[in-house]
Parts: structure tokens; C-alpha cells; sequence
């Protein structure tokens, strides 16, 4: 049965990356690119956890703290550049 709630969550998952990758395709907005970026971020750190439960193994576990980490550190670059128009900041006094 456990493994039947997996599968099904890893169908859900994937369905839900397709629906994304559209999102961040033919977003009305940069707004919605951004939040669908980070949506497929949050949805691979999820697909890698249901694979790692599928296989019974721990061997993942580092590359889900990498996408997250990776995920975190694109959505925070992305919302700094919507704001302020760049993301590394030159020293004005130069």
C-alpha cells in the first residue's frame, strides 16, 4: 500500500514540474516566472526525497540539501533583480 502512495505522489510530482515548466514558459508576468522557478525548485527536492524512499537508500539526501540550497539562493538572486534592477551591487564611490 506504501508503496502505492509513493508512486502516486511521484506521478503527482512530476505532473505538477510539467504544469510548472508551462508556468515558467508562458507566464504573463516575470512575477509568475519567478514564483514557478522556485515552485520547480521546491517540486525536484520533492521528486529526489519520493525517489530515495523508493530505493530504500540515504544516498540522496545530499543532493536534496544542494537543490534547496540552490533553489534559495536563485529565488533570493531573482527578487533582489526585480527590485533593484541588478544583483551584485558596485560601490558607488569609485
Amino acid at each position: 500500500m506504501f508503496e502505492i502512495i509513493i508512486k502516486i505522489a511521484l506521478l503527482g510530482t512530476s505532473i505538477s514540474i510539467i504544469g510548472l515548466i508551462y508556468r515558467l514558459i508562458k507566464g504573463p508576468s516575470i512575477h509568475d516566472r519567478v514564483i514557478a522557478l522556485d515552485a520547480i525548485g521546491i517540486n525536484l527536492i520533492a521528486l529526489v526525497a519520493l525517489t530515495s524512499i523508493v530505493l530504500k537508500t540515504s544516498a540522496y539526501l545530499e543532493a536534496i540539501l544542494l537543490l534547496g540550497i540552490l533553489s534559495f539562493v536563485g529565488t533570493i538572486a531573482f527578487a533582489k533583480f526585480l527590485e533593484k534592477g541588478e544583483i551584485i551591487e558596485r560601490g558607488r564611490d569609485l
